[in-house]
Formats: C-alpha cells, structure tokens, sequence
C-alpha cells in the first residue's frame, strides 16, 4: 500500500467524534497514524477497516491485524460484535463512503487539493488516463495516474494491484501525489469499483465514458448489470460535469440517462465534440477536432486505430474543459504515445511486431482492424482467453481473431485454475479455422511460433496481456512479459 512520507495522527477519541460514535471506547487517547482495510498491508497504529467485501467479510482478518499492530476496528454490526472483546472498536452502519471519507480527514483532506478526473467504459481507460495525464504535463502542469498499468507520481511508476485501489488506498496515494505537488490526477474508474464503492467519496472534476462492451459478466451477471454500474458514476454523487462517447450504443444511451451536465463526443456525427481525419499518410493522420465555443483546430497523431481516436478526443475534451488553452493541446498531440502495452510497438523492421492489452472481443476485433491500416503483408496474430473469467466471451473473442488476422494463433493467457487446453478449445468451438491456423498451448512457444514464422512486411501483434508481467497458472504467478518473450523470439531467430 502507497503511503505518504509525512505522517499525520489522530487520537481515537477524535475518529469516533469525527463519526458521531456514541458509544463506549476502551483506549480512547490511542493514536491512530494510518487507515487500512487490507490486513496483508495494515501497518503498526493503524485502524483497520473491518467491513463487508464481495465475497468475505473484512472481520474475518482481525486476527491478522492485531498482529501487524493494529490500534483499533470500525465495522459494521456483525463484526463489531466479533471485535470489541479482542481490540478498540467503532460500529458504523453507513460505511460506503466511509473508506474515502476516513481517510482523507486523517490526511487533512488531499482529494480536495487537486483536480481528479475519472475514467470509465470497457475498453480505452488506460489509454485516456495516460493521454490526458500527458496533455496536462505538456501543459507545465504537475500530473498523476491511477489506474491498470501503474500508479503515476511525477513520472515515478509504482506496479498496480488493481484497476481502480480500495478507497482508504486512493486517498493514501493521492496524499503521497500531493507531497509531490500533483493538481491534477487522472483515474480509471472499473465497474468492480463503482459497485463495490470503492471511489465514493471523491469529487471528480468531470468523467469521462469510453465504451461499453461484452466482460466481467462472471461478475455482473448480464449487460444491464454491467451498464448500470458505470452509469452511476454519471450521477451528482461524483461529478456535474461529463463527457460521453456516443458512437456506440450504450454510449448513446448514456448520454440519454446521465443525470449531470454533459457534452457528447463523436467521430462519426454530429456532436459537441467532433474528430475528423483530413489526411493519412502512412501511420500519420492529419486530424481537425471540434468543440463548444467555437473550438477548431487541426493536428497530427502517430495514433493507429479508431478506438485511439476516441480516446484522444475524450483526453482533449476534458483537459481543453479543464483550463489548458486549444492552442497547447494543438502542440502536444503529435507528441502523445498513450499507454504502455497499448498497440505498443517492439520492432519494425525487417517485419513489425505489436503487443497489446485487448481482452475482449471488441477490442480484439477493434485493434485488428488498426494494424490492417498499416498495409502488412500478413497479419500473425496470438491470443488466449483468462481462466476463471466471463466464459461466455471466449467464442467470440476466438472468432474475432480468426477473423481478423491472416495467422491466427491460439494459446494461453491467464489460465488461472482452468486447463489451458479446455479454454483454447472453447475459443475455436464452432468456429472454420483459417488453413494456416495454430493451436499451440504454451504462450512463450505460441510467441516463437508466430516469429519463426513471420517474413519480412509481415505484421505480428501478440494481444491480451499488453503491460502484464506476469503468467497466473494453478495459483502461482510466474515472470512473463510479452514484450520481452517477443524480444527474445526475435534476437534467436
């Protein structure tokens, strides 16, 4: 867990006045330094929050807690009643904002320090959080990210966990950006978080919405789950200021049910923010972005793909809102590269060779259709599909590959607990293969594979895992990057 280097305290006493507690409390004169509801990370004087989770409730680590120093528990009723007999304890019965809220009082309030921006959709959080936050550093301005691929303080990159941390944890790092002198933060925003409540509390200054399509419906259960949960970050709760990509369906939909002030985005009508390609030249576009009043200008990106596109003029429309002037955004987006791992390119000679993040059948058939613009001869694509994960996808994620590339090669991602073999199997069921098409279980030999046999104008892009360093298999996380794999495949040919 992120922590600020300034510590700040407060007694006991003052917790359960800031919660209105009235009851008894034992070790009241404590001083607590930190809040945490993860036990693996607590820390010696903090408070743990013991409260109910997706699948477990929080109380059930108490133990652990104790013995990493923890001063004191707030919980909710059932837990209290486990707790008060063992260490100090604080019942609350409203906690949804309470992780977010707690914590920045103990911090003296960063969230409200800085601006924060979130971003929400199925695919293109990364990729605007990054384009925004780079739109605000050409800016002279000091920025951050919190999101899939890393945390980002001033340029220091810290792995992340989990798209959107726990509401304590945000706090926590945002406490750490402002010791950097960090105004502005751009943060993705997942469904797993809206509905667990783990950003409520927070005020953003506008969000953002990319796209909705087909995942996580092993957690949400169906679309209309999925859709409702990114809809209630478009409510006076977070924000009073949106903007919405209209050219898909649910974007449409969104911008009809958002219960704030918004502006629609669009690349294909007519909207209050417009983006239009007037010339493309090899991987370069000559682009003219539109917005309220009376915005115009033309540019230039390196960006492949429609969906980047989208991104961008959803990173533009928010900084462009926020205070930076038409004329630098102008300048800085020939200089915007986005995400890591995000159509990143490896080589380019004497074939190219892309990884990326794609892990939905959207974005797998969206990215295909970016790199056929680049003109290759062939296109060898290798993908998997996650164990444990929303098996209803995997079908069409297979068909989109087979579809898409010339080579499809079809492998393992993150089996997790799943036969690698069964889930491959479930990718192509149904499916007509393309004749030169691979089955090849092992990720690494699959990435050699697609090497030994790419010649040269020939395109590879290896897709799924993007940024991710690691290979999840039987409950053991082992080093694999597919950059490097790539790398590698390439130097032993």
């Amino acid at each position: 867990m992120i922590r600020p280097l300034g510590k700040s305290s407060k007694r006991l006493k003052e917790v359960a006045d800031f919660l209105a507690y009235g009851g008894d409390l034992s070790n009241e004169e404590f001083e607590i330094t930190g809040i945490c509801s993860d036990s693996r990370h607590l820390q010696n004087g903090d408070l743990f929050l013991a409260l109910p989770g997706a699948m477990r409730h929080g109380i059930e680590f108490l133990d652990q807690a104790i013995s990493k120093g923890a001063k004191a528990v707030i919980s909710d009723s059932a837990g209290f009643e486990i707790a008060r007999s063992k260490i100090a304890s604080i019942k609350v019965e409203n906690f949804q904002n309470l992780p977010v809220t707690l914590t920045d009082w103990l911090y003296d309030f960063p969230s409200k320090s800085m601006a924060l921006f979130g971003i929400t959709g199925t695919n293109g959080k990364t990729t605007t959080t990054y384009l925004l936050s780079e739109i605000f550093k050409f800016a002279g301005l000091k920025s951050g990210i919190i999101g899939t691929v890393a945390i980002d303080i001033a340029g220091e990159q810290i792995p992340a966990q989990k798209t959107t941390p726990s509401g304590d944890e945000i706090v926590s790092i945002l406490a750490k950006m402002r010791e950097s002198r960090i105004s502005h933060v751009a943060i993705e925003v997942s469904s797993h978080a809206l509905s667990q409540n783990r950003v409520s509390g927070l005020n953003f200054a506008s969000v953002g919405f990319t796209n909705l399509t087909q995942d996580h419906l092993d957690y949400h259960g169906n679309m209309e789950n999925y859709f409702q949960a990114k809809r209630s970050l478009f409510t006076e709760k977070y924000s009073s200021n949106a903007f919405i990509n209209i050219d898909n369906n649910f974007g449409r939909r969104m911008s009809e049910e958002a219960g704030i002030k918004l502006e629609k985005l669009s690349l294909k009508e007519h909207a209050d923010w417009n983006l239009k390609i007037l010339k493309e030249t090899g991987a370069k576009r000559q682009i003219s972005i539109s917005g309220p009043n009376g915005v115009q200008f033309d540019s230039e990106t390196n960006l492949l793909g429609e969906f980047n596109l989208e991104n961008l003029l959803l990173a533009v429309a928010i900084a462009i809102n926020s205070g930076i002037d038409a004329a630098i955004v102008t300048l800085a987006i020939p200089q915007l590269k986005g995400a890591p791992g995000r159509l990143e390119l490896v080589i380019d000679e004497p074939f190219q060779a892309y990884v990326d993040y794609a892990h939905t059948p959207d974005a797998v058939a969206r990215v295909l259709e970016a790199v056929k613009g680049v003109n290759a001869k062939r296109i060898i694509g290798v993908l998997g599909c996650g164990g444990d994960r929303d098996r209803t996808k995997r079908g069409a994620m297979g068909s989109a590959l087979n579809r898409g590339c010339d080579i499809p090669i079809f492998t393992s991602d993150n089996p997790r607990s799943e036969s690698p073999e069964k889930i491959i199997d479930e990718m192509v069921t149904g499916l007509t293969l393309k004749k030169d098409a691979e089955l090849i279980v092992e990720r690494k030999s699959a990435i050699r594979r697609a090497v030994e046999i790419a010649e040269s104008g020939d395109l590879i892009i290896v897709l799924g895992k993007g940024h991710e360093n690691g290979q999840e298999i039987l409950g053991k996380i082992e080093p694999f990057n597919d950059r490097s794999e790539l790398m590698e495949a390439i130097g032993a040919r």
